[in-house]
């Protein structure tokens, strides 16, 4: 969700930075970054570390309700191309999860921010145990859809949201924004969504079915 359909990394970076000044730390560029896809609960830990003396889940609430109040203020920031994907599989018929490390009160609230049903299903942070790159979040959310992993499609921003991908055996594509992704034979690069359509997912997860047969 954040840095996959909308520009939202930058909000968290900003609540990151803002919650350590104000414990007398320094929150880095690249400290930030190399949070991005992770669990909140790593997250907070983190930030903890850089020394933000709150409790992990009163890291999780104060930066969540940040992120939420620029959403609320600012509208949602979508990345190129995103709406429109998600408007056309809508229109298609075919299911959709919206996968994401956020809690649940910000995935409900961007997904009611929509100005259409984008999502099936929601499987957030703090509805599985383990965090991405575990794939244990996609596992649940094919699980719900009524599908097997290796029958979807998976759209990340980040490196630990490609490996959980990757992991569930779902066809994956990296959008990436602010992190860099690994080089897999096993995932596809697109720089953004822009132009994308239902055609395209489905000859890629053809042709990635039909290569992994031989």
């Amino acid at each position: 969700m954040d840095g996959t359909i909308i520009d939202t990394e930058p909000y968290w970076m900003d609540a990151e930075t803002r919650l350590v000044a104000e414990y007398g730390g320094t929150w880095t560029h690249e400290q930030a970054v190399g949070l991005v896809g992770a669990g909140l609960e790593h997250s907070a830990r983190t930030l903890q570390q850089a020394g933000v003396a709150l409790h992990p889940h009163e890291i999780i609430e104060v930066m969540t309700a940040r992120v939420l109040e620029r959403i609320v203020a600012e509208g949602l920031p979508w990345r190129p191309g995103a709406r429109e994907l998600l408007l056309e599989l809508r229109e298609s018929g075919v299911p959709t999860a919206l996968v994401t490390m956020s809690y649940r009160s910000l995935a409900t609230t961007v997904a009611e921010a929509i100005d259409f049903t984008a999502f099936d299903t929601i499987v957030a942070g703090d509805d599985v145990t383990l965090s991405k790159p575990h794939p244990a979040a996609y596992l649940r959310a094919a699980d719900l859809l009524g599908v097997a992993a290796v029958d979807c499609v998976a759209i990340e921003d980040s490196a630990p949201g490609v490996a959980a991908a990757m992991a569930s055996g779902a066809t994956t594509i990296g959008v990436p924004l602010n992190a860099v992704l690994p080089d897999h034979p096993a995932l596809t690069i697109w720089p953004t969504l822009a132009g994308r359509t239902v055609t395209h997912l489905a000859e890629l997860h053809g042709d990635r079915r039909s290569a992994g047969r031989h």
